[in-house]
């Protein structure tokens, strides 16, 4: 299977503006892609600026909404909590064979939150991607506290066998303060991580995604291998 997996420092870090630009990066280089984001919480949240998360990844991969997320709830929770508050439960199962069911196109999963967050029971968001192996990408904000959440996920990657590919700091600014830059560096070297950064985009227009995707490395990611996994 060739793809990434995309995850997060914690919520509203940029995941899913992130993937939605490696989507529309890849689909514009011409290659088939596919979307997955097994789970999606707070839909009874008011719109924001952008679309909801597999709305927006949807429309990035030429897809349905509900073939990117088909699992979806309500409650701005954990999905753990999110399924439980709604009588209902998730299958880890059925969860890691969403993610296979299509054969055919580079793959991007976006996870939910961060790599502890819980989608089942004793199933997180790293076990998916432990299950799927494909080379992660952890967006991160480039503020204050950012170096202690960011190496502690490469950390908790790593533990476990997974590939770090790199690190997207999102949104960077056009002029970054000294401590901006600084984190970018002490985040480079001591999680000895690629450190790439992203701008903020005013709107979900997809050649814009297309644009500032295009600007990662992701042809360079994708070839990274797949990894052992270890289990802590």
């Amino acid at each position: 299977m060739r793809g990434l997996f995309v995850t997060g420092t914690g919520t509203g870090v940029g995941k899913t503006i992130v993937s939605a630009a490696l989507l529309a990066a890849m689909r514009a280089a011409g290659e088939p892609v596919r979307a997955y984001k097994p789970v999606i919480t707070g839909l009874s949240e008011p719109p924001g600026q952008w679309p909801p998360d597999h709305e927006l990844l949807a429309l990035a991969a030429e897809m349905q909404p509900e073939e990117v997320s088909p699992l979806r709830f309500d409650p701005p929770v954990s999905p753990h909590l999110a399924a439980a508050l709604t009588g209902q439960s998730i299958d880890p199962a059925a969860v890691i064979a969403g993610a296979r069911a299509g054969s055919q196109g580079t793959l991007v999963v976006e996870g939910v939150g961060g790599l502890l967050v819980p989608i089942a029971d004793r199933f997180s968001v790293r076990d998916l991607a432990v299950e799927l192996g494909l080379p992660l990408v952890i967006a991160a904000a480039p503020g204050l506290g950012t170096i202690n959440h960011t190496l502690l996920t490469v950390e908790s990657a790593r533990a476990v066998g997974l590939d770090v590919a790199a690190v997207v700091l999102t949104p960077w600014p056009s002029e970054p303060s000294q401590m901006e830059q600084s984190n970018r560096e002490t985040i480079a070297r001591l999680g000895a991580v690629e450190v790439a950064t992203f701008a903020e985009i005013a709107s979900g227009d997809i050649p814009a995604l297309a644009r500032a995707g295009d600007r990662l490395r992701w042809c360079d990611w994708l070839s990274q291998t797949s990894f052992v996994a270890t289990r802590p």
